[in-house]
């Protein structure tokens, strides 16, 4: 098999870290960006096999990130993990449990991020 390459996008330094160790342990390799506009970037230099998406982020959130690569067809197929303290933050956001509904992301992650968890869901996307 070969290596996998996953996006990991977060705007924690320290979580995009800890993840990218933690992937790159299990033998992926791992991009980084910080937030949905980096992101983005990131996704048009190197497709990846999966994207890690956070959810609130500053310049472009996840919900809006994950919509866009859904919605084009060259990325429609690039499976994407969201990541999500939202249910904790609903009431003091404008982050919807709909929006998420609406994002078609294969996948959703709670914060704090249990890794053996992400890795079973990463590894059974990809």
């Amino acid at each position: 098999m070969d290596k996998k390459y996953i996006l990991v996008v977060d705007d924690d330094p320290d979580l995009v870290e800890t993840l990218a160790m933690m992937l790159e342990s299990k033998g992926c390799e791992v991009g980084r960006a910080y937030d949905g506009i980096e992101g983005e970037e990131s996704i048009r230099e190197r497709r990846p096999d999966l994207v890690v998406l956070d959810i609130m982020m500053p310049r472009k959130d996840g919900y809006v990130l994950c919509g866009e690569l859904k919605a084009d067809e060259k990325t429609r197929d690039i499976p994407v993990v969201l990541l999500t303290a939202v249910g904790e933050a609903v009431p003091s956001t404008s982050y919807t449990h709909a929006d998420g509904m609406s994002t078609e992301a294969d996948d959703y992650i709670a914060k704090p991020i249990d890794t053996e968890g992400l890795w079973e869901v990463v590894s059974a996307l990809l």
